[in-house]
């Protein structure tokens, strides 16, 4: 069986990967592969594909890694029914009462009120004396 897999090239730290396919038995640095089918550069995020002969072999059943499916479906190409594709991780929180989300909101809720109350009695202040103010003038 065929994958269709990254191997790793270029500097240290700056490596650049060819995109190959290569029977599943073997490692990626062994050399032995059946075809190379494109390039990526993860640092410029610059992809060059032969989308045909990508199709060809997953149409043949070479099954691409996690990696690979990212970079073919960013590049627009449509993937079989039978590939798996890879959604985002949901990691196990440890201590999850331990979060902001979590806490219970008392000391917003008590701060909110004192304001509103302070609000409304500077509010109720300057209103009652315009009150008396009209009723101190004589109605015509």
């Amino acid at each position: 069986m065929l994958a269709i897999r990254l191997q790793r090239q270029g500097k240290t730290h700056y490596a650049t990967y060819r995109v190959i396919v290569q029977d599943v038995l073997r490692h990626p640095s062994s050399g032995k592969v059946v075809a190379y089918v494109g390039s990526y550069n993860p640092h410029t995020k610059q992809v060059q594909l032969d989308k045909e002969a990508i199709e060809n072999y997953l149409s043949h059943g070479a099954q691409p890694t996690d990696r690979v499916v990212r970079i073919l479906t960013g590049e627009g190409m449509t993937m079989p029914k039978w590939v798996k594709t890879v959604r985002g991780k949901q990691r196990d929180i440890r201590n999850p009462e331990k979060l902001r989300r979590n806490q219970p909101k008392e000391e917003s809720v008590e701060a909110q009120a004192e304001e509103t109350t302070a609000s409304d009695s500077s509010a109720a202040e300057p209103s009652e004396p315009a009150e008396t103010a009209e009723q101190d003038q004589p109605a015509e």
